[in-house]
């Protein structure tokens, strides 16, 4: 069931980034930044805080920045490094070419603050990612139990 609900948002995610390649249709010859989004959940959560996950691939030639992420059910959402431990608001963070940028569980993550409403297991949130070259991508987040830990990915 996992695999399928994995697969279902990996073809979402492609097919909502279809149209951030090249527009002469050279892939990764374009020198851009082909991004995808995978892997992506979100704990139930316990408090009026909820943390999300998921994995952005760029499969492209170019670099590329997560600079900003919304959500209809926070007030913010702030992106947030893990290092030594120390968990940190930042700015950005970085997706190298040809390469991903991982968010996950006691690392890089996203801070849902400030909900509206508090999401429940098997409901879907919508996320909207800015970066600082691609075009805005929304992916649709699935919700799961408070204490779920991802079998493979992250």
């Amino acid at each position: 069931m996992r695999r399928l609900a994995a697969a279902a948002l990996i073809a979402a995610g492609a097919l909502t980034l279809a149209g951030c390649g090249g527009s002469d249709g050279s892939g990764s010859d374009s020198g851009e930044a082909e991004l995808s989004v995978g892997s992506a959940y979100i704990p139930q959560p316990v408090s009026d805080m909820a943390a999300g996950f998921l994995t952005i691939t760029n499969e492209g030639d170019a670099a590329d920045r997560l600079t900003s992420v919304s959500s209809d059910v926070a007030g913010q959402v702030t992106v947030h490094e893990t290092v030594d431990g120390a968990m940190r608001e930042v700015e950005a963070l970085d997706i190298p070419a040809q390469g991903s940028l991982v968010l996950e569980s006691g690392g890089n993550h996203l801070m849902f603050e400030q909900l509206k409403r508090k999401p429940k297991q098997g409901q879907k949130v919508s996320v909207e990612l800015r970066f600082a070259h691609s075009d805005p991508v929304t992916v649709e987040i699935p919700v799961k139990s408070a204490t779920y830990t991802p079998k493979t990915g992250h």
